[in-house]
């Protein structure tokens, strides 16, 4: 089962993510973290998140890139968080896909999809400010919106929270 959860900035789409996986059953409880902690803030935002899920046991697993090359247990629970940090890890990192980016991606999607036996991947809804930006941004746009219109067509449920409440879309 593959669900995907979308949403704003704080609109609570990670909380969301998170029951979900705890509601999922039994297996391994995987937390796929694509966020490359850059400074202090980074560092202290990461371990206040490993803190927060250390009680829900997860086992966390950093991919800041290469996500094809993930391997889960088969009985695996796992949560990808978050989609929006990968593609852009993708892009611009040095080791990352580069032009790539949405290929790549969409291939670990669908190797790790065949993995886990539930797979929750939480992205961001960033398309709809109607806001002009750079090319560089504009491309990362266009990967993410690419990439997010994938996971959709393989989930078998997508979820948009907003505000706090999910609004089931698939």
């Amino acid at each position: 089962m593959v669900h995907i959860i979308t949403g704003g900035s704080g609109s609570g789409k990670s909380a969301y993510a998170e029951s979900l996986v705890l509601a999922a059953g039994t297996g391994t409880r995987i937390y796929i973290a694509t966020m490359i902690p850059y400074g202090e803030e980074g560092k202290q935002r990461v371990a206040r998140h490993r803190k927060l899920r250390q009680e829900k046991q997860f086992e966390t697993i950093e991919c800041y890139t290469g996500l094809e090359a993930l391997e889960v247990p088969e009985d695996s629970i796992a949560l990808l968080e978050c989609m929006s940090n990968l593609v852009a890890n993708e892009m611009y990192e040095k080791d990352g896909a580069g032009e790539q980016t949405v290929e790549a991606v969409s291939k670990g999607f669908l190797r790790l999809r065949e993995q886990a036996k539930h797979l929750f991947v939480v992205t961001n809804e960033v398309f709809s400010d109607g806001i002009t930006y750079d090319a560089w941004t504009m491309r990362y746009l266009s990967y993410l919106g690419a990439v997010n219109q994938k996971l959709a067509e393989y989930a078998d449920a997508v979820t948009e929270v907003v505000y706090g409440i999910p609004l089931q879309i698939k």
